[in-house]
């Protein structure tokens, strides 16, 4: 793909007139009579992505789901609370940032206003010695978002500014894929922080919360994408920290509604059907392998989460070659998190954020109450006069007792919010997971990419190298297309459009300073 500022009239859903668009390989619009038949193995942003792109340029699609629901780690499911309310569980709460420009594309296909989601005011930050910080005053066009940050926080002032490591700071102002990694994937997101003499108050309120958003443990994570994320959220976009939220819970605001898009398009959903293998086939086409029945395609997409990933490419022992199989096989994932729901018998107290980011709380990540924004958890707070709380802990260590975590999280969550301490469990539930990607110190050359060893498989993810500036739940809608892109220029068939935050320093000069120190 290439890559290229916006030419006008191009289609844009962001306030960046710095975004970057990607334009893909010259084709047809769509397929014409036969077309070739396409397996979407899994049913996250990644998949639903590469599913999308192909069934709109007339490929057959068959997207297979373990899951009876679609939505990947953003999925939910009914459950029946202890009242005989029903409700919806999730792995909780996710900011839908608005430089998520591919994964915004993505949903406009079934939702084209985006009226699924909704803003919310600031994205506060909390330390338990008391200071706090937010965003929403702070200008969101670098540099001016850095000043207005370092003039509005009290957890970095113009003294630490100065007391930075000038020429160790530089790279944070050009940030470019891949050379990002090729410099700073040997170092850790911590030992980078202390290099460049950042202020501990700071890294701890800000940088700790944000890097921990990787589920992984500041010592841990590659610093490279922790300068990755300087540059999407902070100093390489002038979309800002804000975010929306979706209003109902993830099936019936985003996956149900783009799922009814995939059938209309022709595609097969199949959910509650695990894959098991991919055989290539000497013709060249590969079958795939569920319970009871396998299925031939001309093309396959592995959208997989880490352990999927693993499972299917170690049962298909044909598929690729050894190195390549060797690299998938050394994916790891993060540490253990925990998000617990709490239904409670009274409300927080009117004054308290819709979200908030904690830091020095045991552990304790996050806070959200759902009733503030959620449709659901309102219409339950507000028939019973309660409200529904949630509590987030990244990186837990591998070896700490569940029930144990609960607790300490539940004592926090009344340390922060007092009024809270009164109140009564109507209901609880809690989800203790490990299956997110790791991105550790050296790793990033033996991610896999986009393409396969084999011509017609092609992966998606958030584990999965990009080689463009995304993150999160971005680069799995963007793998996603990715995947599909490429198989469709092997067909002659034009792909999907896609957008990025700029993919270089916003500043000629400080680009220049950044390039120097490169050099020493």
């Amino acid at each position: 793909m290439n890559a290229r500022p916006p030419r006008p009239g191009a289609t844009r859903h962001g306030r960046d007139r710095r975004a970057e668009v990607l334009t893909p390989e010259p084709g047809r619009e769509r397929f014409s009579g036969e077309a070739p038949s396409a397996a979407v193995v899994g049913g996250g942003i990644a998949g639903l992505a590469a599913a999308t792109a192909l069934a709109e340029r007339g490929v057959r699609v068959t997207l297979y789901e373990q899951g009876e629901t679609l939505g990947g780690r953003l999925a939910g499911w009914p459950v029946r609370l202890a009242d005989g309310s029903g409700a919806t569980m999730s792995r909780g709460f996710h900011a839908f940032f608005r430089q998520y420009y591919n994964l915004r594309g993505l949903l406009r296909r079934a939702d084209p206003g985006l009226t699924a989601l909704t803003p919310l005011p600031d994205y506060p930050l909390r330390h338990r010695d008391g200071m706090t910080d937010g965003f929403a005053r702070v200008p969101r066009t670098p540099p001016w978002s850095a000043l207005g940050f370092v003039a509005l926080s009290p957890s970095f002032g113009w003294r630490d500014l100065a007391a930075m490591d000038p020429r160790e700071a530089l790279p944070l102002l050009d940030v470019r894929v891949p050379q990002v990694y090729e410099r700073f994937d040997g170092v850790s997101a911590e030992d980078f922080l202390r290099r460049i003499n950042f202020p501990a108050a700071a890294r701890h309120l800000a940088f700790e919360v944000f890097s921990r958003s990787f589920f992984a443990d500041p010592r841990e994570l590659s610093a490279a994408e922790l300068l990755l994320m300087f540059h999407i959220y902070f100093l390489g976009s002038s979309e800002g920290l804000l975010f929306d939220v979706p209003r109902e819970p993830f099936p019936q605001a985003l996956w149900e509604p783009l799922g009814g898009y995939l059938r209309h398009l022709g595609a097969e959903v199949r959910t509650g059907t695990p894959v098991h293998r991919v055989r290539p086939a000497a013709d060249g086409d590969l079958t795939v392998e569920t319970e009871g029945s396998s299925d031939r395609h001309q093309a396959v997409v592995l959208a997989l989460d880490t352990c999927g990933l693993r499972q299917v490419v170690g049962a298909s022992e044909e598929l690729g070659d050894a190195s390549w199989r060797a690299d998938i096989a050394a994916l790891r994932t993060a540490p253990p998190f925990l998000v617990s729901r709490l239904w409670l018998d009274r409300p927080v107290r009117g004054d308290r954020a819709g979200f908030l980011g904690t830091s020095g709380y045991d552990g304790l990540d996050n806070i959200s109450v759902l009733d503030r924004w959620e449709g659901e958890s309102a219409r339950w707070a507000a028939r019973t006069g309660g409200s529904v709380v949630e509590l987030h802990a990244y990186a837990v260590d591998a070896g700490a007792e569940p029930e144990e975590v609960r607790r300490r999280l539940l004592g926090r969550l009344h340390e922060v919010y007092p009024e809270t301490a009164g109140a009564r469990v109507v209901d609880a539930r809690h989800e203790w997971r490990a299956d997110c990607p790791v991105f550790s110190v050296g790793d990033y050359h033996r991610r896999p990419a986009v393409r396969s060893p084999h011509p017609r498989v092609t992966l998606a993810g958030d584990l999965v190298r990009t080689g463009l500036p995304v993150a999160l739940m971005e680069r799995a809608a963007t793998s996603g297309f990715l995947a599909a892109n490429a198989l469709l220029a092997e067909w002659g068939i034009r792909g999907q459009t896609l957008w990025t935050v700029p993919r270089t320093g916003r500043s000629r000069v400080l680009r220049a300073l950044a390039g120097l120190a490169a050099r020493h």
